[in-house]
């Protein structure tokens, strides 16, 4: 990923930041700045929204053969997870064995350092979540 896209998708990646369709209602992540099912509707409307940093594991893979920025890290899961009350994002589980992960699970959000861009000196942060203190 570039500097100027990392730096553009700040928002997002630091505080869980959504947009909601003025129209329809529907909450989407990343945001937008059209919503998908309203279309042309939507334009103006949409407005950003702190997303709950809680949420519930609905799908999971386990990594074991990782990219190159990822060996240090493997095994480990990477989960489509459902937020409270909105919608659903795509995230790593840390803070637990991958063969914890289970469907139904509990997490909440935290931010972590996601990787770094070596020949920039450039270290990106932004959310992974971890199962929910209920869970633990």
């Amino acid at each position: 990923m570039g500097i100027p896209r990392f730096w553009r998708e700040t928002p997002s990646r630091y505080n869980l930041i959504g947009t909601k369709c003025g129209n329809c209602g529907m909450i989407h992540f990343p945001p937008r700045v059209v919503c998908p099912s309203c279309h042309r509707k939507s334009i103006g409307k949409m407005e950003r929204i702190h997303l709950s940093s809680q949420g519930t594991v609905v799908s999971y893979s386990i990594v074991h053969d990782a990219p190159h920025s990822f060996k240090m890290q493997k095994p480990y899961a990477i989960a489509m997870i459902e937020l409270e009350g909105c919608c659903r994002l795509t995230a790593p589980i840390i803070d637990c064995d991958p063969s914890e992960v289970k469907i139904g699970m509990k997490v909440e959000a935290t931010f972590r350092k996601l990787g770094e861009q070596e020949k920039d000196d450039v270290i990106h942060y932004g959310y992974k979540f971890r199962p929910a203190r209920s869970e633990r």
